[in-house]
């Protein structure tokens, strides 16, 4: 080889190399059908994705979701509490690609850019769309000491999965009367009634295997939802095992050490050091880091259209689930599968040029375990107008304060059918 084709060669690998780090992938749009992206294949993705198909198979679906497998958070606190093992909560998207034919890419989405109407993936792929369903989940704000990495020593277990199971292994390996102590998050957050679910399993495990075990709510609020059914049943199962502080009562969180375990409290200008043998500390949140990225928030969550939960901010984008601002419905797995039902009915008709249905009505159940036995539930149903999310009046209800033990084993046993016709719905 001689000097000059030496140098075409380095020339044009150098061109290569460069054009390798520094070119974006673009994949065309079908120039036959229409494409709707998916972001995150959770409740409320994983459901938009198969019910666009089952509305209208013509549509060409692309579920984006980084990871392979999905931990659901609903029954995960019975994973925590020893009941279930954490393969319980586990599901994949097997169904999805084989019977709807759903393509899914497992692959971090770094923005979804309405300006040009494409999904950018990390490694710099544009798949572009005709209308984007964006489903980011939570992030958490790191606050008074609790910092990015405090979860390894003081899990909030509140994205599922190792998250899980290493708090079920912390208080499987707590000792014996040890004090558990959890920090429940102020408003608005995933899962009104889960923080309390969570105590009573935690409660029911302490009883049988660590019965001198205390356990110390620090609440950042003054009251917290399904309230009295909750204290209600920790009175008659487990005595004076809980304490529960609000936050005008002692409750107050102004730091922690999450390695140390050790977490200061205010009440009336005086501060009380807590020593936590497991600590489970549940931070504020917002918006997955995602709906940021993509210029959906405003404040800390994603404002939408309550008829189509379209972006009010990103045109031809429709945001689901926990970091949709859609009150008075909860943040909640049953919240999310409801709208993304919709959403979905909704995408079909936008695409086909129909009008939206209107106005769409969307339910919410909220079941609890207070233990394996014990059940209690509160359900809603909502519609959507032109102001907003508004309850129907009438419908929905709370578990009745008092019931005998037959009551509350039926409302334990619908709970088990509902995560398994819920995870049905969204994967099979």
């Amino acid at each position: 080889m001689n000097r000059r084709n030496f140098n075409k060669l380095l020339i044009g690998s150098f061109a290569l190399s460069l054009a390798a780090c520094s070119s974006v992938t673009s994949v065309s749009l079908p120039k036959d059908k229409k494409r709707v992206v998916v972001v995150g294949g959770g409740f409320g993705g994983a459901t938009a994705a198969k019910y666009i198909k089952k509305f209208d198979p013509s549509v060409e679906v692309i579920l984006i979701e980084q990871n392979k497998e999905y931990y659901t958070c609903p029954f995960g606190n019975t994973v925590i509490g020893g009941i279930n093992k954490l393969d319980y909560i586990k599901h994949d998207y097997e169904t999805l690609k084989s019977k709807y034919k759903i393509e899914v890419i497992h692959a971090k989405v770094t923005k979804v850019d309405g300006a040009t109407s494409t999904v950018i993936l990390e490694d710099g792929t544009a798949i572009p769309y005709h209308r984007a369903v964006v489903s980011p989940g939570i992030d958490f704000k790191w606050e008074k000491g609790y910092v990015e990495g405090s979860e390894l020593h003081s899990p909030h277990a509140y994205k599922a999965g190792p998250q899980t199971q290493l708090l079920h292994d912390q208080l499987a390996g707590m000792k014996k009367g040890g004090t558990y102590v959890m920090v429940a998050p102020p408003n608005p957050f995933r899962c009104p009634p889960g923080p309390y679910e969570r105590i009573s399993l935690v409660a029911h495990y302490l009883k049988n295997n660590n019965p001198t075990a205390n356990i110390l709510i620090l609440d950042q609020k003054a009251k917290f939802s399904k309230q009295g059914l909750f204290m209600g049943g920790w009175n008659e199962l487990y005595g004076n095992m809980i304490e529960w502080r609000s936050v005008k009562e002692g409750g107050k969180v102004v730091a922690v050490d999450p390695v140390k375990k050790l977490i200061t409290t205010e009440w009336d200008g005086d501060k009380e050091e807590v020593q936590a043998d497991v600590l489970n500390y549940i931070p504020s949140q917002k918006a997955g880091q995602l709906a940021f990225d993509s210029g959906l928030t405003d404040g800390d969550w994603c404002p939408v259209f309550a008829k189509t939960f379209e972006s009010k901010k990103v045109k031809n984008v429709h945001v689901i689930g926990d970091a949709s601002i859609a009150k008075p419905m909860p943040k909640s797995g049953f919240s999310a599968n409801s709208q993304a039902k919709i959403a979905a009915l909704q995408i079909v008709r936008l695409l086909k040029n129909q009008p939206a249905v209107n106005p769409p009505k969307f339910a919410n159940t909220c079941y609890s375990l207070i233990s394996p036995t014990y059940g209690i539930t509160v359900a809603a149903v909502y519609e959507a107008h032109d102001d907003g999310m508004r309850k129907v009046k009438g419908a929905g209800g709370l578990s009745p304060g008092t019931a005998d033990p037959s009551y509350r084993l039926q409302e334990a046993t619908y709970a088990v059918a509902w995560y398994q016709n819920q995870t049905a719905d969204m994967f099979r």
